[in-house]
């Protein structure tokens, strides 16, 4: 895409071997001291996820969107789209955009492990003012609840994800942002990078993360506020599973251990949004009870909540 078909908040910032895409919104800080909020994006996702969020966000707010490597208006990385090399991505783009202003950062799904790689990358500096997680995605997630069950997916076959999930109706995006965000979603260039990243880096990124040892570190953040949320993962599951049970898929068997995988999973969902809490002395904890895993679509309210109590406890900090 030429810069002059480009959105007029976009910068092309040329990171040294390709360039990112990054949005701006809102007016610039009226002070160094401001903190800023950049949104980051879960697997196989671009910035469009966050339409409804940036919003609702006060006029008054600097934020940022981007996408990474192989997404809408960025372009391909020559490296591979490991959770590492996308932190080390973000670290450049920060560096060369300008940002000077520290950074509340806000992550959703796995962005929980990008935000985790780029603290190891370059520490707990004045460029972090805080963080909100969102249905964030916790280095011993796969230990304990594992979202690629083959069980459920299998149930799941054929099923219209976004429709599986009912996002497609609680979506509170507008029609345009919608249009754009499905679109975007259904572009061949997107589908490409996508199943990089979700079928050969998302699995190995746990364990990669975990061997960094970052849990014997704690609080990471030291008093920096960190704000978690959690969705309802049994909420996303029982409609895939509904949906996929009246195409007729699955054994009885199948069914029965999917049953079982849903019954338990808020309980271990909450356990994986409390081990965050470990990050930090200042933390909070919600649950956006009406949503699934896709909090940002569905109580994009609950996130500016969330940005708002970071903001807040941010300059309690300083």
């Amino acid at each position: 895409m030429s810069s002059s078909t480009l959105p007029s908040n976009t910068s092309l910032v040329d990171i040294g071997t390709h360039s990112l895409a990054l949005y701006s919104h809102g007016p610039e800080p009226v002070s160094s001291k401001d903190p800023v909020v950049l949104f980051i994006s879960g697997v196989a996702s671009s910035s469009l996820n966050w339409a409804a969020v940036v919003r609702l966000l006060s006029p008054s707010l600097r934020s940022y969107t981007y996408d990474r490597s192989g997404y809408g208006n960025s372009e391909l990385s020559p490296r591979e789209p490991t959770a590492e090399n996308i932190a080390l991505e973000l670290s450049l783009l920060i560096e060369k955009a300008p940002i000077s202003n520290s950074l509340i950062l806000v992550g959703h799904s796995w962005a929980g492990v990008l935000i985790s790689e780029f603290i190891a990358l370059t520490g707990n500096g004045p460029h972090i003012a805080g963080l909100v997680l969102v249905d964030a995605n916790h280095e011993t997630m796969p230990q304990v609840l594992n979202v690629n069950d083959p069980n459920l997916w299998a149930i799941a076959e054929g099923v219209e994800f976004y429709s599986g999930l009912g996002l497609h109706k609680e979506h509170r995006l507008t029609p345009e942002e919608w249009d754009a965000f499905i679109s975007d979603e259904s572009t061949e260039k997107t589908k490409l990078i996508a199943e990089k990243e979700d079928v050969e880096h998302y699995a190995p990124s746990f364990e990669t993360l975990r061997k960094k040892e970052l849990s014997k570190k704690q609080p990471l953040l030291g008093d920096k506020p960190v704000y978690v949320i959690g969705g309802m993962r049994s909420r996303d599951w029982s409609r895939l599973c509904e949906a996929g049970v009246e195409k007729g898929n699955g054994t009885e068997e199948q069914r029965r251990h999917v049953r079982e995988l849903i019954s338990t999973a808020d309980e271990k969902s909450e356990g994986l949004m409390k081990e965050f809490l470990k990050l930090s002395t200042k933390t909070e904890l919600v649950f956006a009870r009406e949503s699934g895993h896709f909090v940002q679509l569905t109580q994009p309210n609950v996130v500016v909540d969330g940005v708002k109590w970071v903001l807040e406890n941010s300059q309690i900090s300083s």
